[in-house]
């Protein structure tokens, strides 16, 4: 039996995956939670073997989260499910430790489909991300500027891109606000641009608020 535990603060959506999961016989929903903090607060108390992790819940950052996991639980297997396009978090999740990456538009089938392959110890990717997978660890493969950001690059161009000041990133991420300054000018410096409005054009012309 694989034992699966539910990540999502939506709570829709959980009893959705809920649904899902206890319809194959050989899954069981272990436990869910809503926000990082509960989730390990389950992870500590039960048993455990794969994790549906949504990207955007309350807490810890998405990245920051994952990190945690796999750091206080190496045997659990982490499923990414999100709305956001792969090219936005796929590969950063992969790199975090996650053993796959599913966006929700997929069918209930290919979900379960994406659990047993995880518990079986293998990778859940799209066939279109594998191969960009296999650019990368070739030659380094052709990525975009904002491919090439830290995490918590990413995530500070989001938020500026999405309009916000930087006082109010500072108090998303719970940083000062020296801090985000900080990150702001890395962004700009890494993607050759120059001003805030050159990051809002370009997280609307990339689709990166999604």
């Amino acid at each position: 039996m694989i034992r699966v535990a539910i990540a999502d603060d939506h709570p829709i959506v959980r009893e959705g995956l809920r649904r899902i999961v206890n319809e194959d016989a050989g899954v069981a929903v272990a436990g869910e939670a809503s926000s990082a903090a509960e989730l390990f607060l389950l992870l500590d108390a039960a048993a455990v073997d794969i994790v549906l992790l949504d990207v955007t819940m309350p807490g810890a950052t998405f990245v920051e989260t994952l990190r945690e996991l796999r750091a206080r639980h190496p045997s659990i297997r982490v499923l990414v499910l999100s709305v956001h396009p792969e090219d936005q978090w796929a590969l950063r999740a992969l790199q975090a430790g996650a053993a796959g990456y599913l966006t929700k538009d997929h069918s209930p089938e290919q979900l379960v489909q994406a659990i047993r392959r995880v518990a079986s110890g293998r990778r859940y990717v799209s066939e279109s991300m594998a191969e960009r997978l296999a650019g990368l660890a070739g030659d380094g493969g052709s990525r975009a500027p904002h491919e090439l950001l830290s995490d918590r690059e990413f995530e500070v161009l989001r938020a500026l891109g999405s309009g916000l000041m930087v006082k109010d990133v500072a108090e998303q991420f719970r940083l000062s606000t020296k801090t985000v300054s900080t990150y702001r000018a890395r962004v700009l410096e890494k993607m050759g641009l120059s001003s805030t409005a050159d990051l809002v054009r370009y997280v609307v012309a990339h689709d990166l608020l999604k």
